[in-house]
């Protein structure tokens, strides 16, 4: 009952809640205190009004957010308590008292302050933010000013509000004691507190302390591009969940020869990019995009089929691919939009066939194989199990836009598979490591997103206590120990090289300092794989574990399993590179067979019924890889979907680049000129008779 009242209230705890209900209530309290009048039940009310009001703001309540929306925003709730304050002093037979009036003139300052205060926060703001986000890019042909302190502009609205605590504290002494001084002294702090607060802002509307405006930022990019020269960029947009789909490129963007670019369109995007020696330029503004001059580019990537790739397609220089962000047998991998693309890149053999069968307008001769760089780093098969005991990832993909139950195996056989898994003959490790986008569509595969959490944790717990691993765990609890110390103090370092630990700087400022530095990205590089080692020694070996967030990445946790439960996605394609046995859900329950043929990835794989009972198979295929029926079926699978080992899928991407942006540039200079040439001749007369040419004679003379 609990979870549905805060799934309704859309909060995300339990305490969350309670805070809720206590903010709901403590209004009416404080109005029935003022009316009665009774000064502590005033007080105390109050004083839960604030503490709630204030908890759910540190907290980022969705709830508290809506209120605005039906007229009960943060301004108005104060507006409100100060309101009836003013009903209180009147009630405690004040009314007529010199306390009242000044009470009253008070609050209306007070509240009139906030327009001005609101105002200059706002324009501070909005003229710190640049047209562009950038990273690794010199923009020191313009100046941009340190942002004013954090505390000034941090939560502004709220600071401003909560200095009309000394005036209740004041007055509700005065109506305690009868003695107008505290009240005098409590109104009279709040309001010059207030105005202090405004004078600490007017000094960073000075125009040396704001940015320069967008078009001397723009033509500053304009001017550093014209000297990098770019020749091949990855063109993204998407919302902020959708950063990892970009984020898979970046290693292969530093590995292509040229000077690469990657040109985002949304600023939360650019906040979740991951670490890259890569120019980044994200340009939110669709005019300001088709404004810089990109004219250099010869061939542009992209990784998403969204409505703003329009702004750069339109762009005729530069020659336009579609590389996508995974290798699967989803409707996504074939949308017809891909057609509008120069050329479409896929992993392997399976791509091109996958596009002639879908029959959506992708020409044959468009389409490329170039190989899934990004999987260089998946470990193939050693032929024995890493640990003593095998460890199994489930990586289900999430609900998707609508309710088709072959989407994900969340919903009908998601806690059959962990039940099995985790209650197996022979033990198993679990790793639980579902899709970033589960849930966030879905209430029924949110809930049980959160039931196989508790599934596994409780696993967790009981094996934690279990005498048959206490042997185990005390020898491993100084590796343990060092590795967890390991952790912090790399992840220190890297929150120190990734800048998180200075959060005083604004957008402008990280702009204006992120300068491309190889022996930084070199070392976060190092650093990223060493915390990835210390990650998985710092528990043990037969521990399950649920994985979420980012790190450790998917291909970490192909790395540390010996077998994978997943669906219909691009996960299953980049694992068979591993060569390890795998298995997929049927959960829309077409049959083995037919499940086969629609969807070219499972054809090696153990196909699981929503009851996942032939999970028993898979982990035979584990427990002894030489009686494992589906390992040649995989290895041959592997060439048809990702291609061939030899040469490497980076030197075929990078191939693949230089040959189309040798095309792009011949059909650029053919353009050129063409344009050169005088104007051509006029047409022939119609009229007159035409001579046969010798090309036309049937002999060919």
């Amino acid at each position: 009952m609990i979870s549905t009242a805060i799934r309704l209230a859309r909060v995300g705890s339990g305490s969350e809640l309670a805070a809720a209900l206590l903010l709901g209530l403590s209004f009416p309290c404080v109005m029935l205190a003022a009316i009665i009048p009774d000064v502590w039940f005033f007080a105390a009310a109050a004083a839960v009004s604030y503490l709630a009001d204030t908890y759910l703001h540190q907290r980022g309540s969705y709830l508290v957010n809506r209120l605005a929306k039906v007229r009960a925003g943060l301004s108005i709730r104060f507006l409100i308590r100060q309101m009836l304050l003013v009903l209180l002093v009147a009630r405690s037979g004040l009314g007529e008292d010199r306390i009242f009036y000044v009470t009253v003139v008070a609050v209306l300052m007070f509240y009139g302050l906030q327009a001005p205060h609101g105002a200059i926060v706002t324009l501070l703001r909005l003229r710190r933010r640049l047209p562009v986000v950038t990273r690794n890019i010199d923009l020191g042909a313009i100046r941009i000013p340190n942002a004013p302190p954090r505390w000034l502009l941090s939560r502004s609205a709220e600071k401003m509000l909560h200095l009309d605590i000394f005036a209740m504290v004041g007055v509700i002494i005065t109506l305690q004691t009868r003695d107008n001084l505290y009240g005098f002294a409590g109104l009279g702090l709040s309001v010059l507190l207030a105005v202090g607060y405004i004078v600490a802002l007017l000094p960073y509307l000075r125009p040396s302390r704001l940015v320069p405006n967008a078009e001397k930022v723009l033509k500053a990019v304009d001017g550093w591009l014209a000297d990098y020269r770019p020749t091949v960029m990855l063109y993204f947009s998407g919302s902020k969940e959708s950063a990892y789909q970009v984020n898979m490129w970046l290693e292969t963007m530093g590995q292509l020869d040229g000077r690469p670019l990657i040109v985002l369109r949304e600023r939360a995007i650019a906040q979740q990019l991951g670490p890259t020696a890569v120019p980044v330029l994200c340009v939110p503004g669709g005019v300001h995009l088709m404004n810089l001059d990109l004219s250099m580019v010869r061939v542009a990537l992209y990784a998403a089929n969204v409505g703003k790739n329009i702004h750069m397609l339109r762009v005729p220089t530069m020659k336009h691919v579609f590389i996508g962000h995974g290798d699967s047998d989803k409707l996504a991998s074939v949308n017809p939009f891909s057609k509008a693309y120069d050329e479409v890149w896929t992993a392997g053999r399976a791509g091109r066939d996958r596009y002639a069968l879908a029959d959506v307008g992708v020409r044959d001769e468009d389409i490329v194989e170039v190989g899934r760089p990004q999987l260089a780093p998946i470990e193939s098969a050693s032929g024995s199990t890493k640990n003593p005991i095998p460890t199994v990832l489930y990586a289900p993909t999430w609900e998707g836009w609508d309710d088709s139950p072959g989407n994900t195996s969340l919903l009908l056989a998601g806690e059959n598979i962990v039940k099995r898994l985790l209650k197996a003959e022979r033990p198993v490790r679990v790793l639980y490591k579902p899709h970033p986008f589960t849930g966030t569509r879905s209430a029924k595969a949110k809930a049980v997103h959160e039931r196989i959490i508790a599934l596994v944790e409780k696993a967790a717990a009981e094996r934690a206590t279990d005498a048959r691993w206490a042997q185990d765990a005390a020898g491993l609890r100084e590796e343990q120990s060092a590795a967890r110390t390991e952790l912090a103090r790399i992840g220190a370092r890297l929150t120190e090289l990734s800048g998180g630990a200075d959060a005083s700087r604004d957008e402008a400022e990280e702009s204006r300092d992120s300068k491309a530095d190889p022996a930084r990205q070199a070392e976060l590089t190092r650093l990223r794989r060493e915390w990835n080692g210390a990650y998985w020694r710092s528990f043990g070996w037969w521990e399950h574990r649920v994985i979420s967030g980012s790190e450790p990445a998917l291909y970490d946790c192909f790395n540390e399993s010996d077998a994978m439960v997943s669906d219909i996605s691009s996960v299953v394609s980049d694992y068979i590179a591993s060569g390890k046995p795998y298995a997929v859900t049927d959960s829309a329950e077409l049959g083995a067979e037919e499940f086969k043929r629609q969807n070219t990835a499972v054809r090696a794989a153990v196909i699981l019924s929503n009851s996942a009972k032939e999970l028993d198979q898979l982990l035979a295929a584990v427990a002894d890889p030489s009686a494992d029926p589906l390992a040649e079926a995989r290895h041959e699978l592997k060439r048809y979907l990702l291609g061939p080992d030899e040469p490497t899928s980076i030197e075929q991407f990078d191939a693949a680049t230089r040959a189309l942006a040798a095309k792009s540039l011949a059909r650029n200079v053919g353009v050129e000129q063409r344009l050169s040439e005088p104007e051509a001749a006029p047409a022939p007369d119609d009229s007159a008779p035409s001579q046969p040419r010798a090309e036309d004679s049937p002999v060919g003379g």
